[in-house]
């Protein structure tokens, strides 16, 4: 275990926050500098760069730390609640299918990506790969889990495929680095937004037609934030996680004793005893019932804004969890995950190019299938805030078909390492 500088969770948020303060204030800086810099750089990229960087120089450590738990067990749900209580399905109903297809179609290009990738290096540069080839897609099969569907995933394709320990910590490690660098890509691609939807000739008027419905929407009903307001909101954000987890802890094991069957690794829906999942679902659920009721209005007063807060703060956590020196322990493997990851990239802007679909689609369709519940919504946002509930929805789409296409996906690269 490395050495850290900072190992006080309470003195690691407090950095954390000031590196989003600092990020926010010069990101709202008039200052021709900060003008051209964010022009360039995406804030939110920053809000999960730096940490990432003050984790690989050992000044605070992702793994020692419990800030992600908290954040992805507390902050995460509440800000679900949050963000999906100024839901309008009328108008989400107007995106139409191109939001599946392209989730879809993410789903394909990484269960294709995997085995396409082990044939080009077997076939080309073998010495790339090293090793074995078995235990090699093995490891793979547990990236496939979580770049499909999530952590729960990727832990019953560890025990289904019966992969090795150390080749385990090593795809973690590849998992998380190239999702995260993808995930950065697609920041810089929303700043870049009408120039990449020029390229792909789509029409992205219905999404800018809901945006501004949206945006009218709460300009009619926005005030300023009461004491009320504020209370109120956060006893429905984190009173909401609580239900989730009272929930979760109740039908999860129900689950496990009702169908002993879903518990085995093997099983494609073992997601359905994960009590991460229903919790992601029981928040959902609960701020979707609640935008049909008055509580819709305090949307108004801030709602999303206060989830928005949530998740940058869960952002950074995600960031510290990084090392972006990692790639320098085992590079080969990075380059089979770039591979597969440029498979991926490649078939959605394929498929996207053919049907015209806008660059959004893209972005949230494959971060619901490769970042899941915890990026996803924060994609979505990046474009506006108001289309985050599209992001949560596809992420529990992929919670669903996880396992069963990293199943596939396994038996896929199992015949190309043959």
């Amino acid at each position: 275990m490395k050495e850290v500088l900072i190992t006080n969770d309470a003195v690691v948020f407090g950095l954390l926050m000031i590196i989003l303060g600092a990020i926010f204030k010069t990101n709202s800086s008039k200052h021709p500098f900060w003008v051209k810099f964010y022009g360039v750089v995406p804030a939110v990229l920053l809000c999960y760069f730096i940490p990432s960087v003050f984790n690989s120089l050992g000044v605070i450590s992702g793994d020692q730390s419990k800030l992600y738990f908290v954040a992805s067990r507390y902050l995460l749900p509440a800000c679900l609640v949050l963000l999906t209580l100024g839901t309008d399905f009328k108008e989400i109903s107007r995106l139409g299918s191109k939001a599946v297809i392209m989730f879809l179609t993410g789903t394909a290009g990484i269960v294709l990506g995997g085995p396409l990738a082990i044939l080009l290096f077997a076939a080309i540069a073998p010495d790339v790969v090293g090793g074995s080839l078995d235990d090699m897609w093995r490891g793979m099969t547990t990236v496939a889990g979580s770049w499909i569907g999530g952590s729960a995933n990727q832990a019953a394709m560890k025990e289904v495929f019966e992969v090795d320990d150390v080749m385990f910590s090593k795809m973690v490690t590849v998992d998380v680095l190239v999702a995260n660098i993808w995930m950065a890509l697609l920041f810089i691609g929303v700043g870049k937004n009408k120039k990449i939807n020029k390229w792909l000739q789509a029409d992205d008027s219905s999404i800018n037609d809901i945006r501004q419905k949206l945006e009218t929407y709460r300009a009619s009903i926005a005030k300023i934030p009461s004491l009320n307001d504020l209370v109120m909101m956060l006893a429905i954000g984190f009173g909401a996680t609580g239900l989730a987890h009272w929930i979760a802890d109740y039908v999860s094991p129900a689950i496990v004793e009702l169908f002993p069957s879903l518990s085995e690794s093997e099983n494609p829906f073992s997601s359905l005893t994960s009590t991460f999942f229903w919790i992601v679902v029981s928040a959902t659920t609960v701020g979707l019932i609640l935008s049909f009721t008055r509580y819709r209005s305090l949307e108004g007063a801030g709602a999303s804004k206060i989830g928005s807060v949530f998740i940058y703060i869960i952002v950074a956590t995600i960031g510290m969890k990084m090392d972006v020196l990692a790639i320098l322990d085992a590079p080969e493997l990075f380059l089979l995950g770039i591979v597969w990851m440029l498979v991926h990239i490649g078939l959605l802007l394929l498929v996207g190019k053919l049907i015209k679909a806008p660059f959004f689609f893209i972005a949230v369709g494959s971060q619901a299938n490769v970042g899941g519940a915890a990026s996803a919504p924060v994609v979505a946002s990046a474009f506006n805030a108001s289309l985050a509930p599209v992001g949560v929805l596809l992420a529990v789409l992929g919670y669903a078909l996880g396992t069963y296409a990293a199943y596939f996906c396994g038996v896929l690269m199992k015949i190309a390492a043959l």
